[in-house]
């Protein structure tokens, strides 16, 4: 039951099924929210020597066009979740749609290259922000059992405009320049803002952080980013993987502070952590396939990139089409038989792939990759309605959180694992072990998210009550 005495409601809550009443329109404004904030991720790098021509500056510093913007935005993931439980959810939606368009605008007038960089990395804070909003408005802006079609909006379109954002920056960057990569955003970002302040009602202001949450802020994203840095430069000198090492002190000084205790004690409560290793393992085999198949088909089959493009294709067009698909079988069936399903579907697509050879057709590569992409949709919104659904109403946020986090990391260790198993087999054998590496990262999601969450011994009732001593 719902308390209507005045005061009663938490910072941020949105009027649900508890009011008999679906907002829809919030969902979509979350399914857009992250689909602008994942194309961000990708929809760069194929400008990067055009803005290295128009700035004037060497090819490694326009690399930092991209790492300005995805660096901080898996290294604040964990500290903004834990800041964002308990604010107002409409002014923390405002805040950062406003913010990541205003830093969109500044980077697209970037007249040298600190600029750019500057206002790129302003733009990873408010994503940051966002990545964990988006799935916290949807999941509180529907009732209970609409929750798996709620999901779903943002599931998919999230991981479509990371899979777009080349086709999309290529015919900008045709047409209208480096400029037009930047500003693509802003006419979405200006629609969400309108839309968020007229459907949802007034809340608390937002809090400034104090002394302390901004030290650990800093301390958790000085070990992500290092760890970040190091799986991405590993790529090319695997020697880069010793700077993980430095990951360590801030990451196992912050799990053992007051920062970093709640956010094990809510997973350790809400028996999640099997929940998040498959997404993380899911996201890495996604990752990794996409990597492989992308460079194998172009490097080693001489395909044009038009046709690549289009063969690639097939994977976030199974995805787009399973995506409302799997929200509503969630719905009917229970959201942990369809995401099992979708994940078994993902695994099967990229063993499949693993023969992978010079004799195969853009057509035979890109079945199997519709059928990857169908698992994706399958399994993507009734997995994140699993995992946010269990975390106590009042640390959403900080699921919301580890789960993106989650997804972030598999994302970066994903093609790593690729490139290191591609380099250690040898051109020879060098394609079948680094898709033998995604395959394996897929199938061990199958087993993670099928296996139900052991029951925490405390009841129901004592749920906060054991999270909240977390916090301690």
């Amino acid at each position: 039951m719902t308390d209507n005495r005045p005061g009663s409601e938490q910072p941020g809550h949105i009027p649900d099924g508890s009011a008999g009443e679906d907002r829809w329109l919030l969902v979509a404004v979350a399914g857009m929210l992250s689909f602008v904030a994942m194309l961000d991720m990708s929809i760069v790098n194929v400008a990067l020597a055009d803005i290295a021509d128009g700035l004037h500056v060497s090819a490694a510093t326009a690399q930092w066009a991209v790492l300005g913007y995805q660096l901080p935005v898996v290294a604040l993931l964990l500290p903004v979740g834990r800041r964002l439980d308990g604010v107002g959810m409409r002014s923390a939606v405002l805040v950062a749609t406003a913010g990541f368009a205003l830093c969109s605008a500044l980077a697209a007038a970037a007249p040298w290259a600190a600029w750019l960089i500057v206002a790129r990395i302003g733009q990873g804070v408010f994503g940051a922000v966002l990545f964990v909003l988006m799935p916290v408005l949807a999941i509180r802006s529907v009732r209970p059992e609409r929750r798996g079609r709620a999901m779903s909006v943002p599931a998919t379109l999230g991981p479509l405009g990371a899979l777009t954002g080349p086709a999309v920056g290529g015919l900008l960057l045709d047409h209208l320049g480096w400029h037009a990569v930047f500003l693509v955003k802003i006419p979405f970002c200006a629609l969400a803002l309108v839309v968020a302040r007229r459907a949802m009602p007034p809340d608390g202001a937002l809090r400034r952080p104090d002394r302390r949450s901004a030290a650990e802020a800093l301390l958790v994203a000085t070990g992500v980013a290092a760890l970040l840095l190091a799986l991405t430069l590993a790529s090319d000198r695997p020697a880069w993987l010793v700077l993980a090492l430095a990951a360590v002190p801030p990451l196992w000084w912050w799990l053992r502070g007051p920062g970093g205790r709640p956010v094990t004690g809510v997973l350790r409560v809400s028996g999640l952590f099997r929940a998040h290793g498959a997404v993380l393992t899911l996201a890495a085999g996604f990752a990794a396939m996409h990597y492989v198949v992308a460079l194998h088909l172009q490097r080693d089959d001489g395909v044009s990139a038009t046709t690549t493009g289009l063969t690639v294709l097939a994977h976030p067009l199974g995805m787009g089409l399973a995506g409302p698909l799997g929200g509503r079988l969630a719905d009917r069936y229970g959201a942990r038989p369809t995401a099992v399903t979708g994940a078994a579907f993902t695994a099967a697509g990229l063993v499949l792939l693993v023969p992978l050879g010079g004799d195969w057709s853009p057509l035979d590569v890109a079945w199997r990759l519709a059928l990857a992409g169908i698992g994706m949709g399958l399994n993507g919104g009734p997995t994140q309605a699993l995992v946010m659904g269990a975390a106590p109403p009042e640390w959403t946020a900080t699921v919301g959180s580890t789960v993106q986090f989650a997804r972030s990391l598999g994302f970066v260790l994903g093609p790593a694992l690729a490139t290191a198993a591609w380099g250690l087999a040898g051109p020879a054998d060098g394609v079948h072990a680094a898709l033998a590496v995604a395959a394996t990262a897929a199938c061990l999601a199958v087993p993670l998210v099928a296996l139900p969450a052991r029951r925490p011994a405390v009841g129901p009732e004592k749920t906060t009550d054991a999270a909240s001593a977390a916090r301690r």
